[in-house]
């Protein structure tokens, strides 16, 4: 603990050398958001196509947040906004510091969110909206990444803990072939050893390459799935790990056995969801799609968080210097409201945003882990996710 401490001091103050040289003039705090854009093919449904100012969107929302907060003691809030592809994000990444953006959301994988982190190094903060690789919070973490977006490991443990209540205990786990989809089956196993879970079977559903959205699409599936999922040992539910959004969207009303589906289709963890009214949620809501023209997405949301996170460190310090903003992010003060009934904080260990995890079916919200039956030493949030004592992270 002592040695990440002092990794910490170290890189502060590297990081005010920098702010005092880039820092903009006054009282103004500037922030980017950089979106990475990657291939990926067409989702299931049309109704999941992303618009095209996924995260922009929440950006736009929570700095005009700011600004009416800080307006009153004279803070400015500006964003900057950028869409690169991989091959060109380091450069705009360049090109923001030297602008004067010293915090940066990103939405961008993991391997661009560490290429990221590390070319900016102590000149700026590193907000990661949307990467939940687990190893960005253990072997390959960095001392200036903030995670607003969750884990796999704080998801798959959200979904755990409901089913176990439940008593749904035994699982059938049927995984993708693509590399996320590994990650997320990994995710999914490790929550169910956490918890008590017995998975009975994984099965791996290839994907082929075929054309999902085609005419005879549906047919071929709804031949398909009752096939593969047939002669499945006995159990409770379906979980299913299919990051890459292939086959999971499939399985309800297609298998064998008639049993629940969760995981990435049917009852399906998540950081936000449009049905989300309580705490407060319905006047984001609201404000959000006044703004938008249409519904808060998870990226939304991360992304709005993250720029908020800049918001209220401004007002509780009545500072704008980045020296001074960080220095209370990173401290033992902060709480960001997230309507979601309870301060978020940031976890020492691993920068990693505690917050309640959101399950929702379809237009529903069924529930929000932590479940009350489990109980943490500090914090319930911290059942979600990978603890201190666990922790892989060392910032040395």
């Amino acid at each position: 603990m002592l040695a990440r401490m002092t990794a910490f001091a170290a890189l502060a103050a590297a990081f005010a050398n920098a702010a005092a040289a880039q820092q903009p003039a006054g009282d103004i705090v500037a922030a980017a958001v950089l979106r990475v854009a990657t291939a990926a093919p067409l989702p299931i449904s049309r109704l999941d196509l992303p618009p095209e100012d996924l995260g922009f969107a929440g950006a736009r929302l929570a700095t005009e947040d700011n600004q009416t907060t800080g307006a009153f003691i004279g803070q400015e809030f500006t964003l900057t906004e950028v869409s690169v592809s991989p091959d060109g994000a380091v450069a705009a990444l360049e090109e923001l510091i030297g602008q004067g953006a010293l915090f940066i959301a990103t939405m961008a994988d993991a391997d661009t969110t560490l290429a990221l982190a590390d070319a900016a190094g102590e000149r700026a903060l590193i907000l990661n909206a949307t990467a939940m690789d687990d190893r960005l919070r253990g072997a390959d973490c960095r001392a200036n990444v903030l995670h607003l977006a969750p884990s796999r490991a704080m998801l798959t443990d959200a979904l755990a803990q409901f089913l176990m209540v439940k008593r749904w205990d035994e699982w059938l786990l049927i995984e993708g072939s693509h590399p996320a989809d590994k990650a997320l089956a990994d995710a999914y196993r490790a929550s169910a050893a956490k918890f008590g879970a017995e998975i009975v079977e994984t099965r791996v559903f290839e994907d082929t390459g075929g054309a999902r959205r085609s005419d005879s699409g549906h047919v071929q599936v709804q031949a398909q799935i009752p096939v593969f999922t047939q002669e499945a040992p006995d159990f409770d539910v379906i979980v299913a790990a299919d990051e890459t959004e292939v086959f999971a969207s499939h399985l309800p009303y297609h298998t064998w056995d008639a049993r629940p589906v969760t995981g990435s289709a049917g009852l399906t963890p998540m950081t936000w969801h449009p049905a989300q009214e309580a705490w407060g949620g319905a006047q984001l809501q609201t404000r959000f799609e006044r703004l938008a023209n249409r519904p808060m997405r998870p990226e939304d949301y991360n992304v709005w968080m993250a720029l908020r996170v800049l918001g209220e460190a401004a007002i509780r310090t009545n500072a704008t210097d980045a020296e001074t903003l960080r220095a209370y992010i990173e401290g033992p003060d902060f709480q960001l409201a997230g309507f979601k009934g309870q301060a978020l904080t940031f976890r020492p260990w691993d920068n990693q945003l505690r917050q309640p995890i959101v399950l929702a079916a379809d237009n529903v919200v069924v529930s929000f882990s932590p479940q009350d039956q489990y109980v943490h030493r500090f914090s319930p949030l911290d059942t979600l996710g990978v603890d201190g004592p666990e922790t892989a992270c060392d910032y040395e």
